[in-house]
């Protein structure tokens, strides 16, 4: 099979188109025919700088896939050769990703793509979508009545946490560029912020009443989020996807600081079967109109995967950034 590999850390340039081997099937696993996968930021730092996962880091870079089962082990039962299915499930640790015609995937890491999206549209959600679930589900338990703040509305990850902070039940306010004004409009926020504009004050006085935020999901960090502590609520939560450094207002209001780091089941091959079930809920919903991924407007394919990478790191990408083969 074709694929795209790396041998080196380095720019964009590293990758190579070789013949590789198709994989092989093994115990719990599925082949899929790749059809489409997307650019995320975690990998375009595994290819370009010194990381804890780059130990061991595979050929094949790109988790997120979309494609077509070819090949299923016996022992699965859930899936079956010709279904339609969609994961975040290699590109590090060792285990290839989705830049080549086939690719191996722990069948429990999967789930069926929801029917009313392309392959492209698809591959853009398991990494997001996992993300937004863990956050917001499983670390701050957003429910009906929460009073929420995301601070990045049309981002990767937090285009799918508004919508979905939004199916939970939650009054959302998130925070937006000027630049993606119109876009922030669509993602179904029921208070938007220009960040570069409003202090924090402003709108935890204008959203809140002046008491803070209930729960917050903070998808920019770095020193954004100091904001974040400083519009929750006491004894509220707020939850990032990158390291902090400074956090002596989490102990200072008594918050509940939880960090989401959705890379740990493909690491550390624990909690896989989360995955596919956090999966197969997302396909639900979106079938059911509640959430719709955005889609940047470049066409790239996999062998293209340098110029997309690129595209990615340039800013001037809308939307998730997505190859097809």
């Amino acid at each position: 099979m074709k694929a795209m590999i790396i041998k080196e850390i380095g720019s964009s340039d590293v990758f190579q188109l070789v013949e590789k081997a198709k994989p092989t099937l093994k115990s719990g696993h599925m082949v899929v025919e790749v059809k489409a996968t997307s650019v995320n930021p975690i990998d375009t730092m595994l290819r370009s700088v010194e990381l804890p996962w780059s130990a061991n880091l595979p050929e094949v870079l790109h988790g997120d896939v979309a494609g077509i089962v070819v090949e299923v082990s016996a022992d699965v039962a859930n899936f079956q050769v010709g279904d339609e299915v969609y994961g975040m499930a290699g590109g590090l640790n060792g285990v290839d990703g989705a830049l080549a015609e086939f690719m191996l995937v722990d069948a429990r890491l999967m789930a069926q793509k929801p029917k009313t999206l392309t392959m492209k549209q698809a591959a853009a959600l398991p990494l997001v979508a996992i993300t937004s679930y863990e956050a917001l589900v499983h670390k701050m338990n957003v429910q009906a009545g929460d009073n929420v703040l995301i601070h990045g509305a049309t981002g990767g990850v937090g285009h799918i946490a508004v919508q979905l902070a939004k199916v939970l039940g939650a009054t959302v306010t998130s925070t937006y560029s000027p630049a993606n004004a119109e876009l922030a409009k669509t993602v179904g926020a029921d208070n938007l912020v220009d960040f570069t504009t409003a202090t924090v004050a402003d709108y935890v006085q204008a959203y809140t009443g002046g008491n803070g935020f209930d729960k917050i999901f903070d998808t920019v960090a770095g020193e954004n989020i100091q904001k974040s502590f400083e519009a929750a609520k006491y004894y509220g939560h707020v939850t990032t996807i990158l390291p902090i450094e400074n956090v002596l207002q989490v102990a200072l209001k008594s918050l509940s600081f939880h960090s989401v780091l959705m890379l740990i089941p493909l690491y550390h091959g624990i909690n896989h079967a989360s995955h596919g079930r956090i999966l197969t809920e997302i396909a639900e919903l979106v079938d059911a109109g509640k959430i719709t991924p955005i889609i940047d407007a470049s066409n790239y394919s996999i062998w293209e995967v340098a110029q997309a990478h690129d595209h990615l790191q340039s800013g001037k990408a809308v939307g998730k950034v997505t190859l097809t083969v």
